[in-house]
């Protein structure tokens, strides 16, 4: 009996060789597993069912929140420093006008906000200037004690140097009056500058009267008006450029010698604009 089976087995064999047909073996819908991205009832059944989770592939991935950026804002900038001011502006009155705990809390606490943002800035702007040297003024014109002072020595050393220079090309014109009491305390001041600097000075007298500082004067006959000069004020010293011919009012009034040196530097060797 068991041979028999056992030979119409091996007979059910040869003939599905020899019929090309291949052999399957049949599965169930219930042993297939479903692609994890099938929305069939297939799926439900098997992911939910089962409870297979993520190994399995049911869990589907979830979609990557994205960051809740705000959006840049549309308000010029000025616009909301000048809100800033006008809002700071407003609760000060009202604590003002009804002091209340809480409105004095509301200004203190809008007031120490912007302060904060005012450190913030200075802060910034300190750091800026030091990884930026071209932007610090203070290289230009020192405000320490100690730079000042080498600064200031330097730039007079440089205005005596210049002045020594500049004498070969111009000379100062000083309109005076015998009766002019500042003319007698600032005309020894000038006499002073001009044998240290070797400038040549022609003292001019407006009332026709001498001075004993510089005997070798000349009546004003029309050199005032020359001069570009529009008042009889004096004492008044005037530049003058031999080279070009040209004019150059220093100041009216008693000067120092280190004011006179001052001016004639900045009005002959250096841009305007550059030395502030």
């Amino acid at each position: 009996m068991k041979t028999a089976i056992r030979n119409a087995i091996a007979l059910a064999g040869a003939l599905l060789v020899v019929s090309g047909a291949p052999i399957r073996a049949q599965s169930s819908v219930e042993d297939r597993s479903p692609d994890a991205t099938d929305p069939s009832p297939n799926q439900d059944f098997y992911c939910g069912a089962r409870k297979l989770g993520t190994w399995f592939y049911c869990d589907k991935p979830k979609p990557r929140p994205h960051p809740n950026v705000p959006p840049p804002s549309s308000t010029a900038a000025s616009e909301r420093l000048a809100a800033i001011a006008k809002e700071l502006d407003e609760l000060k009155a009202r604590a003002i006008l009804e002091p209340s705990e809480e409105n004095v809390t509301a200004y203190i606490r809008f007031q120490r906000e912007q302060l904060d943002r005012a450190s913030m800035f200075s802060d910034v702007w300190q750091r800026s200037m030091w990884q930026n040297p071209e932007l610090d003024y203070t290289l230009q014109r020192p405000v320490s004690t100690l730079a000042k002072r080498a600064w200031i020595d330097n730039r007079k050393a440089e205005q005596e140097q210049a002045l020594r220079n500049l004498s070969k090309r111009y000379g100062i014109f000083y309109f005076y009056a015998q009766s002019c009491g500042a003319c007698e305390i600032f005309a020894p001041i000038l006499k002073s500058l001009s044998i240290n600097s070797g400038f040549n000075v022609v003292a001019v007298s407006m009332d026709g009267g001498p001075n004993r500082e510089f005997p070798n004067y000349v009546v004003d006959v029309g050199q005032h008006a020359k001069m570009g000069l529009t008042t009889k004020a004096t004492p008044a010293l005037v530049l003058y450029d031999t080279v070009t011919r040209r004019p150059i009012p220093i100041g009216t009034g008693i000067l120092s010698a280190d004011e006179i040196t001052e001016r004639i530097f900045t009005l002959t060797s250096t841009k305007v604009g550059s030395d502030f």
